[in-house]
């Protein structure tokens, strides 16, 4: 019988700055192979055919995927096994600590035609500066989106009925777990669940929780205590020996949007925009914590221009994305067309046999 696949988000463009969670991932497996490349396309294919192989035996994998393109793959976790080949030059570069133990690096720079890549120099060149240039401009005004969200929590902090907000997280406390307790040692780990990319914020959650039988869907403003509750639900989880998923945020890399408690079949998800989802399958359920944060014209008022500078924010974002995006895989395409395809698949072969 074939395994599952889960699809998360591999780094994510935020307003702290290119994120991802594969320090902890790396730290987890059991042996990671690091492979470093140029700038291609090839390696996404690759990578879906090692999965592909797992998924055979019979494995789930996690399959982690490339914000400036949600279709390409840049890391495959195989559970069981904990295997974790990584595409791990860029957006980020990720190296090796455990040379010829938990680690291995499979390089494919010397598979470039050297005469090809230079008659392509210069689209090479050009390309890469574009994709550089406005990949700063969508981080830039990423970072002002932030700042403008930040006030937008901050003033939402200051009207929020938080002794509400605990008791919520009391019952909850008590509904979900009740005299749960497991002779274990809680395990974690940690996933981006989305991301802005070239066509606006993307996320995985429909793949995440596709085996899950309860998802409670929280509503809530900026600032209303989403993260909070999930964060004090998924400590008390962890105390009782339940084990815990984290769905990072993919706009700010501080905030959690999702919590999963497997062994439980409950997931708790910010279902607010930028991935606003409403109950659509049996065992979905709203959480609403709007009705914690008091209400006046003024107050209204003020949330309405804090959000429509906001907004406008993210769409320059996002057009920047677009046009990094562009040059990028502009870049690649002109990298792939002097691959030595011999070489390439000699390559491929190692990965393939490696286990």
């Amino acid at each position: 019988m074939y395994g599952v696949i889960t699809q998360y988000m591999g780094t994510a463009y935020t307003g702290q700055g290119i994120s991802h969670k594969y320090d902890e991932l790396i730290a987890f497996a059991s042996k990671t192979v690091f492979i470093k490349c140029p700038p291609t396309n090839s390696i996404s294919k690759l990578l879906n055919e090692t999965g592909s192989h797992y998924l055979k035996l019979g494995f789930n994998i996690d399959r982690f995927m490339d914000p400036t393109n949600p279709d390409q793959t840049d890391a495959i976790f195989v559970k069981g096994p904990n295997l974790l080949f990584v595409q791990a030059s860029h957006p980020v570069a990720l190296e090796p600590t455990d040379i010829g133990v938990k680690h291995k690096v499979i390089s494919f720079y010397d598979m470039y035609d050297e005469n090809k890549l230079k008659e392509k120099n210069q689209c090479i060149v050009k390309n890469l500066a574009e994709a550089e240039r406005f990949l700063k401009k969508a981080l830039k005004s990423l970072s002002e989106a932030k700042i403008i969200h930040d006030e937008w929590e901050t003033f939402n902090i200051e009207r929020m009925m938080w002794e509400l907000h605990e008791n919520t997280i009391l019952a909850l406390k008590d509904e979900l777990f009740n005299k749960i307790s497991l002779n274990k040692k809680s395990t974690e780990a940690h996933r981006l669940i989305g991301s802005l990319t070239s066509g606006g914020a993307c996320d995985f959650i429909p793949s995440i929780t596709q085996k899950v039988e309860r998802r409670i869907l929280i509503k809530g403003l900026p600032g209303t205590g989403k993260s909070t509750l999930m964060k004090a639900l998924a400590l008390e989880a962890k105390k009782r020996g339940i084990d815990v998923l984290y769905g990072w945020c993919g706009l700010d890399p501080n905030g959690v949007d999702l919590i999963l408690f497997p062994e439980l079949s409950v997931c708790l998800i910010d279902a607010t925009k930028p991935h606003a989802y409403n109950p659509e399958r049996p065992g979905d359920e709203i959480l609403d914590l709007v009705h914690m944060c008091a209400e006046n014209e003024v107050a209204e008022e003020k949330v309405r221009e804090i959000s429509e500078q906001y907004s406008e924010k993210m769409l320059d974002s996002t057009g920047y994305m677009q046009a990094y995006a562009q040059a990028n895989n502009k870049l690649k395409t002109a990298m792939d067309s002097a691959i030595k395809q011999s070489v390439f698949e000699e390559k491929s072969r190692l990965l393939m046999e490696m286990f």
